[in-house]
């Protein structure tokens, strides 16, 4: 099909897809910080959390549309991936855009692999046994998701893999927020130097917001 083959209505899905998915960061993010509270309060606050997010109509449409979001931003990546290695041939061994281009610019397809790699073990861990299998219940009568995430952030190559991943995904947030909107045609000079460095700010904000989490529970826990 014309839409499956063409390279401008797949970067321009992927930039839409990736857009959102930096936007669920935020809220995901604030979420999860419930988990820096006191030990009680963190308990209560975040099982309520993920409780609300399992069982309200509108954030299961959200989550459907989460689901899709990572589906087809990976595929897209990949789509585009080969296509830009099949119509550079051989050439692309020898390519010298290090010269005039970041090497995590160069390298967005291997740090969404490690994003990707990271997302399917983080799903295998904590929403797949909170959505099907038995899990503890706390003293409010929900699921107690909480004591997973404490178990699971009180191993330290959990937390190895946790900061890594989440550094890959702020070189990837760097590039990937900007090259969003020039692909979507958000694009002229002044503007461009705005959006690369609300990317820069964006990405450095998610990367330790979400580092902090693992690296305080491991300490204070």
């Amino acid at each position: 099909m014309w839409f499956t083959r063409n390279a401008i209505t797949r970067k321009n899905l992927m930039a839409l897809t990736g857009l959102f998915l930096s936007f669920f960061l935020i809220i995901h993010l604030i979420g999860n910080l419930q988990l820096l509270l006191p030990a009680d309060q963190a308990q209560t606050a975040y099982n309520t959390y993920s409780h609300f997010l399992s069982d309200f109509l509108l954030v299961k449409i959200i989550a459907y549309l989460l689901y899709a979001s990572i589906l087809i931003h990976s595929l897209d990546a990949i789509y585009l991936f080969f296509l830009m290695k099949k119509s550079k041939g051989k050439r692309y061994v020898y390519d010298k855009r290090g010269r005039a281009s970041k090497w995590y610019t160069r390298n967005m397809t291997a740090l969404g692999v490690i994003i990707l790699l990271f997302l399917i073990i983080h799903f295998k861990d904590f929403w797949y046994p909170y959505k099907f299998m038995e899990i503890p219940i706390d003293g409010e009568g929900y699921r107690d998701l909480y004591s997973i995430v404490i178990t699971a952030f009180k191993q330290e190559w959990y937390i190895l893999l946790y900061l890594i991943a989440f550094i890959a995904l702020g070189y990837h947030l760097i590039h990937g927020v900007f090259s969003a909107h020039r692909s979507l045609g958000l694009y002229n000079k002044t503007y461009s130097l705005i959006i690369k460095n609300l990317s820069l700010i964006f990405a450095i904000i998610i990367t330790l917001g979400y580092s902090i989490i693992p690296i305080f529970i491991y300490l204070y826990r």
